[in-house]
Parts: structure tokens; C-alpha cells; sequence
């Protein structure tokens, strides 16, 4: 009994320290006397807690506020320099590193192209291990100051095995790849920095519903159009509860009976006519001006001109309209799909391809979405830009290690502690 009493108090003091700890980072800066009603706790508890993450320089005085017929109060905020962060994003061209303060302000970043060598495994950990020791090195960064490294993948993420993390990839040719245990393998970390792995269209998706166009959003959708082509949805919960979120392999839904192969292998999925990969071989098999070696990058971009070229350019390459004007009909009936299956409030549409294509194709596959989606949740949902940019996923990323630092009140997990997924922590 002496026992699970010592474990209800230091869970209740972690609690504590969370709820002071997560309204302080995404409210912040807030007295004392504000923490109270945003937490719920007692000015006794708010004392304790804040005086032991002070001593702890995880909190730091910002400022001082007036207060009515009093003396001014003092603002704390979260010590953006308390912990590090690495975010890593294993994209389809390339493995992008970045190193972030607690403030997720970016202090280093490097990049490692993939087109060559496309997925090799080992070559993917080699640019992961380079990659955390170039960030590092560069800012003059100790690794046992990282509160963990948040890596996004593609593909079917199988959390708690006895080797971590594994990818289950088919698109990307992996197969119950022991993704964690070959990263932690790989780099010289600390034994107390966690490894966080999740499937990337989720970490993308967390980023915008912490910082970017999901913020105040209950339940929002999230689409990453790269070279491929992702989704994640994320049902937000009431202030004291965690958000859920699942990610969704929205690429691989059919849009077209017996249509194009898609590169897993299937006919007709919305990855085969929406990614950049696809919009790349369509424009190409149309008699495009393309180079056989364009990448999807610099054939997306020129796909673009060739259908926008503006004012002063050519006229709009007919062709090139009529493959994008597809490609919004697809989009919108997919889009559809997600708004008749999880009447999100929000429908976000990120990734590099998907920000590329989005100002372009935007009016257009809201029109095709409403046509195609039942009229009541249609009206019910906004479809929008991401507001993070290209670089969110990385973002994203970092959350994962932050969300875990958070819930755990600011305290650093043992090093003997086993690695797990983060916990969600919603911005009230």
C-alpha cells in the first residue's frame, strides 16, 4: 500500500508540473496568479511547481505586468535554451536534419539528397547519424543536452516491439524495417536521449495543429503531398484531455477503377495521379518538355509555369492545364472522401508538392470536393493551405520529443526508461 501511495503522489506531482509546464509553453507568459484558473491547481500548488522548475532552469522570469491595486507580478515563461531538439524528416528526395531550441527556433539544419541511391536502408541511417552530428557540431551543441531526436517516416509505423519502432514502407520497398534499433545503433547518443519514430503525414500534422492553420480546430485532416501522397487526422479533445491522431494511407484510396498503377503496386490510387512522382511520368507520357532526368521537384515547378505562366509569359500550355484541372478533380474527390468519413472541421492540404500546387489548384478542389462530398459535412468543413511550410515536417518531428518533455513535467526520462510514442498534447 506504502508503495502505490509513493507512486500516486509522484505521479500527481508529475501531473502538476505538466498541466504548469504546457499552459506556460503554448500560452506563455503567465504570472503566477493567471496559472491558477488556466490550471486548475491551487496557489500552493502553483508555488511548488514553479519554484522547482525555476531551480531547475527549465522555467525563467520574463518581464514583469501591473496589476490592479497590487504590486506588479511577475511572467514566466518555458527557457528556450533548457533542451535541445532534433527533428528529422525521411522524405522522398531527401533526409532533412534540423537541431531546435525548446522555442522550436531552428539552430542548425543539413540536407542529404536520396535520388541517387533512392531508399537504401543503411544509406538512410548513414545521412540520420551524419546529419545529427553535423546539426550538432555546427551549433556547438552537446547531444547530452537533447531532450530526444523525432524522426518522421513514411509508411506503417509499428510502435512498442522489442526492437522499437518498425517500418512497414511497401511504397518505398521496406518491409518490417527495425528502423529505431538501426538509428540507435548507428549514432553515439546519450542512453537517456529518447528516440521518437512516427509515420511523417502525423508529424506534419501535429505541427499545424500546434503552431500552424489546425490551431482551435477539434478535428482537422491533414494532407502531405510530396512525391508521394499522405494524410493523418487528428481529433482534438477537451483542455485536460490528449488529442487522438491516426495517420491515414489517404494515397493508396482509389480514385480510379483499373487507373494508373500506383507504385505499391495497385490500380487506380490517388498517390498514381496526385504526387509529384505521378504528376511528373502524366505530364512526361502527355509529350511535356521534360528532360528524362528531371527530378519531381524541377518537373513540378515546370509543369506549373507551363500551365500559370502569367501575364507576361506564353499563353497557358493546354496540355499542362488540362493534367492539373484532372488532378484538382482527383484531389477534391479524395478530399471528399475525408470529409464524408471524418467530417473534420478543417482540411489542411501541406507538403512540398501540396504548397507548390495549392495556391494554383485551391478554388478548384473545393468545387470538386463540394460536388462530391455530402452537402451537410461539405458546408461544415474548411479546406485550406498549411500554414508551416515546406520544412514542417521536420517541425513536426521535434514535437515528438517536446510532447514527451511536456508530459513529463519538464523531467528527463531515465536512462533505463524504455522508449515509447509520445504523448499528444493539445494547445487549449
Amino acid at each position: 500500500m506504502a508503495e502505490r501511495n509513493r507512486r500516486t503522489v509522484r505521479d500527481l506531482r508529475r501531473g502538476n508540473r505538466a498541466r504548469v509546464l504546457q499552459r506556460l509553453y503554448f500560452d506563455g507568459p503567465l504570472s503566477r496568479q493567471e496559472l491558477g484558473p488556466a490550471t486548475g491547481l491551487s496557489s500552493g500548488s502553483i508555488s511548488n511547481v514553479v519554484s522547482e522548475l525555476v531551480t531547475e532552469g527549465v522555467l525563467e522570469e520574463a518581464g514583469m505586468v501591473d496589476s490592479e491595486g497590487g504590486r506588479p507580478r511577475t511572467l514566466l515563461r518555458v527557457k528556450p535554451t533548457s533542451g535541445l531538439l532534433i527533428g528529422i524528416d525521411i522524405g522522398e528526395t531527401r533526409v532533412r536534419v534540423e537541431l531546435f531550441d525548446l522555442s522550436l527556433t531552428e539552430l542548425g539544419r543539413t540536407e542529404h539528397l536520396l535520388a541517387q541511391h533512392g531508399y537504401d536502408v543503411e544509406r538512410v541511417v548513414a545521412h540520420v547519424r551524419t546529419g545529427v552530428a553535423n546539426v550538432l557540431r555546427d551549433a556547438n551543441a552537446d547531444a547530452a543536452s537533447l531532450l530526444g531526436i523525432g524522426i518522421g517516416v513514411p509508411g506503417i509505423i509499428e510502435q512498442d516491439t522489442s526492437d522499437g519502432a518498425i517500418v512497414h514502407g511497401q511504397t518505398i520497398g521496406w518491409s518490417a524495417v527495425p528502423f529505431e534499433k538501426l538509428v540507435r545503433d548507428s549514432i553515439e547518443l546519450p542512453p537517456q536521449v529518447p528516440l521518437f519514430i512516427d509515420n511523417g503525414a502525423k508529424t506534419l500534422g501535429q505541427a499545424e495543429m500546434w503552431f500552424g492553420g489546425g490551431r482551435g480546430a477539434r478535428e482537422a485532416a491533414v494532407a502531405l503531398i510530396g512525391s508521394g501522397v499522405g494524410a493523418c487526422v487528428v481529433h482534438a479533445a477537451t483542455p485536460d484531455e490528449n488529442a487522438r491522431s491516426s495517420a491515414l494511407e489517404w494515397g493508396h484510396t482509389t480514385v480510379r477503377i483499373r487507373g494508373r498503377r500506383c507504385r505499391c503496386g495497385s490500380p487506380g490510387c490517388l498517390e498514381a495521379y496526385a504526387g509529384a512522382e505521378a504528376l511528373r511520368e502524366r505530364w512526361q507520357e502527355a509529350g511535356g518538355p521534360l528532360s528524362a532526368d528531371a527530378d519531381d521537384e524541377t518537373a513540378l515547378a515546370a509543369l506549373l509555369a507551363a500551365a500559370f505562366p502569367g501575364p507576361e509569359g506564353p499563353e497557358p500550355d493546354p496540355v499542362a492545364v488540362s493534367l492539373l484541372d484532372d488532378t484538382a478533380e482527383y484531389l477534391g474527390a479524395a478530399v471528399a472522401d475525408l470529409i464524408n468519413l471524418f467530417h473534420p472541421e478543417r482540411i489542411l492540404i501541406g507538403g512540398w508538392a501540396g504548397l507548390l500546387i495549392g495556391p494554383h489548384l485551391l478554388p478548384e478542389v473545393r468545387r470538386y470536393a463540394g460536388e462530391y462530398a455530402l452537402r451537410h459535412a461539405a458546408a461544415r468543413t474548411a479546406i485550406e493551405l498549411g500554414q508551416l511550410g515546406p520544412d514542417a515536417v521536420t517541425v513536426g518531428a521535434a514535437t515528438l520529443p517536446l510532447a514527451d518533455f511536456l508530459a513529463r513535467g519538464g523531467s528527463r526520462p531515465p536512462a533505463a526508461d524504455p522508449v515509447r510514442p509520445a504523448a499528444s498534447v493539445r494547445r487549449a
